[in-house]
């Protein structure tokens, strides 16, 4: 027994989430940042999250950085969350949506070690999901299928049709 726990360690040793789809990361200047939001498909109106990440070329944290992003929808920019100094390198902000579709959010990284000026990662953030009203429309196809079938093999007398004698 203690032979089969032994070599079951390694393989719980390393886990790995599944990636959200409205997430992404970028390399600039010797730093990572990595941007998504929660929920993964926020809704229209109500209040998410965006979520930061910034490490450096070994993925290591960033201890202590300054970020600002800007919002853009249809090429004109929509919004802008102001510079400001974060420590750690997790940054979670509480955003709106105000529009439906693919937006631009443009992350403003400011004077970062080893750097010279701004480091601007740009990335595509999306408000709807496109999944979303295809898999509602397969359950219903799904649903009505199965109905038609079943009515079909246990109710047979029912639809066939009287003739006429």
């Amino acid at each position: 027994m203690v032979i089969l726990v032994l070599t079951m360690v390694p393989g719980f040793s390393a886990a790995y989430g599944h990636s959200m789809f409205n997430s992404a990361e970028s390399f600039l200047g010797g730093y990572r940042v990595q941007v998504a939001t929660l929920p993964e498909f926020p809704q229209i109106g109500e209040t998410s999250q965006i979520l930061f990440r910034v490490t450096d070329g070994d993925f290591e944290e960033v201890d202590r950085f300054t970020l600002g992003a800007r919002i853009f929808y249809n090429d004109q920019q929509i919004d802008a969350i102001p510079p400001e100094s974060y420590e750690g390198g997790h940054v979670e902000l509480d955003y709106t949506w105000q529009n439906s579709g693919n937006h631009l959010v443009r992350v403003d990284l400011y004077d970062m070690d080893g750097t010279s000026g701004i480091l601007t990662y740009t990335f595509n953030m999306g408000t709807q999901s496109p999944f979303g009203y295809i898999f509602i429309i397969a359950i219903t196809i799904g649903a009505l299928s199965l109905g038609v079938v079943v009515t079909y093999i246990y109710f047979p007398e029912r639809l066939k049709f009287k003739s006429k004698s």
